[in-house]
């Protein structure tokens, strides 16, 4: 009788984007930063439409480059990213205002950096509470409460247990392979 194969430990995101993109990984990654981009462009001043124009022109940016994206951990995909955004705006502005031409006024500069208010601390706030919405129904629901209930509520892995109805052992280990999974899932991503 033949071995099973091993089941592959999935990389980072990032890395599945970069090594052997699949529909299941861009469709992930879509969804982790779609909100983000979008709040990006409307902070540019831009409609709903032209906002959503904007971030499907990023995210066809995106395909092209991340596959030959090399991951420096003493840099930030968070720069990366804002960078293809603001040049895409630029581009877009451009595109869409003629006015702007080559010389524009001052005062009709796109914003350097619209999102300046949005600290590093925040932006992994941000990609850490996406994905954990999205990474949900990855888990068993006693898992992910075990998780959240000693995580999020910083509650006693006694208490949760005796809520759940399952030992404290559950509790921990619940709490290690939603953790893990997170950490794998934005490893690259989050500064």
């Amino acid at each position: 009788m033949p071995m099973p194969s091993a089941i592959p430990t999935p990389h980072s995101l990032l890395e599945r984007l970069r090594q052997q993109p699949d529909a299941d990984s861009w469709c992930r990654f879509v969804e982790l930063y779609t909100p983000l981009l979008y709040q990006f462009s409307v902070k540019l001043g831009l409609t709903k439409p032209r906002a959503e124009d904007l971030v499907q022109e990023v995210f066809a940016i995106l395909v092209r480059e991340l596959p030959r994206f090399e991951y420096d951990p003493s840099r930030s995909f968070r720069a990366w990213l804002w960078t293809i955004f603001r040049n895409k705006s630029h581009e877009f502005r451009r595109r869409f205002d003629p006015l702007a031409g080559a010389n524009p006024a001052p005062q009709t500069l796109i914003d350097p950096n619209p999102i300046s208010d949005l600290e590093e601390a925040e932006f992994n706030r941000y990609l850490v509470h996406r994905a954990m919405q999205i990474m949900k129904a990855e888990f068993a629901e006693t898992t992910w409460r075990a998780c959240l209930a000693c995580v999020v509520e910083e509650q006693a892995p006694e208490d949760v247990a005796e809520e759940l109805g399952i030992t404290k052992e559950a509790v921990y280990q619940a709490k290690s392979r939603v953790l893990r999974r997170l950490r794998q899932e934005l490893d690259g991503m989050v500064d």
